[in-house]
């Protein structure tokens, strides 16, 4: 039994009239999420790195090399506000993790990208990352796992 388990029984004690199947699964999902949250973050501030700075580095790392985006394309990757974008950004650069350089294309404009020390922070945090996703989900067999994505996958779809 767990928390939410705790707390459907008093719901279903006090207001047996409602149908709490939902409040339980959704209750899972966001203490999951803050559990996970707290677990990745403490594997990226080993590197040096908050979850806003990482994404922002993961992404223009996933980008084609000479891994450099606008600031737009940014934007859209991440879905911040351009304030919150144009920050970090900002202490990135301090940081030497990225740079501003001029767009070959439009002379008018400045590309994002991974500076060598960036490439190396990002190459080294997305390695522990990504074995500590795997460390993560290690409770469940590889067909829990597959069941699990179909059913997120779907449920996301409905929003987005």
């Amino acid at each position: 039994m767990d928390r939410i388990d705790r707390i459907l029984q008093q719901w279903a004690s006090e207001r047996p009239d409602l149908d709490t199947g939902a409040m339980g699964i959704l209750g899972r999902m966001k203490r999951l999420t803050t559990h996970l949250g707290r677990e990745v973050e403490q594997v990226l501030q080993a590197h040096g790195l908050s979850s806003s700075a990482f994404d922002v580095l993961a992404t223009l790392r996933r980008s084609r090399a000479p891994h450099r985006l606008s600031p737009g394309d940014l934007l859209d990757m991440t879905m911040v506000s351009s304030g919150t974008m144009t920050n970090r950004i900002d202490q990135l650069e301090k940081a030497g993790l990225v740079a501003r350089v001029v767009n070959p294309q439009d002379r008018r404009s400045v590309l994002i990208a991974l500076t060598d020390k960036g490439l190396s922070v990002v190459d080294e945090a997305v390695g522990a990352h990504v074995a500590n996703q795997q460390r993560l989900m290690a409770s469940l067999d590889d067909a829990e796992k597959a069941a699990l994505d179909a059913l997120l996958r779907k449920f996301l779809a409905a929003f987005e």
